[in-house]
């Protein structure tokens, strides 16, 4: 486990741009203090095994996940996460709640995480972001290390041009827990519900939410998605 004590050279963010062509260990690199890395890939790795090197690195610590869907070649990958004996306490998934209906997939993972972390450790909503954060429990020095990643990567290897930042602290992580607090814990959605979960009805007007099919009431909303017509 990587000692959380800010050394000398990490008083201030240390940010590293880097291309990577090869492993996430290898292009995220240790886990300190102030940690920013912006990163440009490949595909050689995923969501997944960036949050897996992290964890190698910090221990058992409380994790989310955020997702758009579950599809076939992300089962093994979520099954692994859910039977890591790091990932303790408020271990969070975040699912978009329309796509959990649609794949039988989703469906069994949802019924695993759930077994494993609790009944409500789902969160239900219309969601397309691709984010994770790791807590890691506190040390005698200090809090645990609180470690951010996001970009555009799925939960499985994808060979294309993919982007991924990560970092350590700041209003980032604190903004992402924040959200997490603030979601219902909603059981067989409506359309309707996840729209209120997700506060879009705040952010767009009722014409908007038509559009993109997520202002009726129906279950997987009403109108025609701009990219079917």
């Amino acid at each position: 486990m990587t000692d959380p004590k800010p050394t000398a050279a990490h008083t201030r963010r240390a940010t590293r741009a880097v291309e990577s062509f090869r492993t996430a260990a290898e292009c995220i690199g240790p886990v300190v203090r102030d940690l920013s890395v912006f990163a440009i890939t490949r595909g050689q790795f995923s969501m997944v095994d960036a949050l897996l090197h992290v964890l190698d690195q910090v221990g058992p610590a409380r994790v989310s996940v955020w997702t758009w869907a579950i599809a076939e070649f992300e089962v093994d990958s979520m099954r692994r996460l859910a039977r890591d004996g790091r990932l303790i306490g408020e271990t969070l998934l975040v699912m978009d709640g329309r796509r959990t209906r649609m794949t039988g997939y989703s469906q069994a993972i949802e019924a695993e995480w759930r077994q494993s972390f609790g009944p409500n450790s789902i969160r239900l909503c219309h969601n397309h972001a691709k984010v994770a954060t790791v807590e890691g429990l506190p040390t005698a020095d200090g809090p645990g290390l609180r470690v951010l990643l996001r970009g555009s990567m799925n939960l499985n290897q994808n060979p294309r041009f993919e982007q991924l930042d990560v970092s350590e602290g700041g209003p980032a992580f604190d903004l992402v827990r924040e959200i997490e607090a603030e979601l219902p814990v909603l059981s067989a959605p409506s359309n309707a519900d996840l729209t209120a979960a997700t506060r879009l009805d705040e952010a767009h007007g009722p014409e908007t939410l038509e559009l993109f099919g997520l202002g009726g009431a129906s279950r997987f909303g009403g109108g025609i998605k701009t990219w079917g017509k």
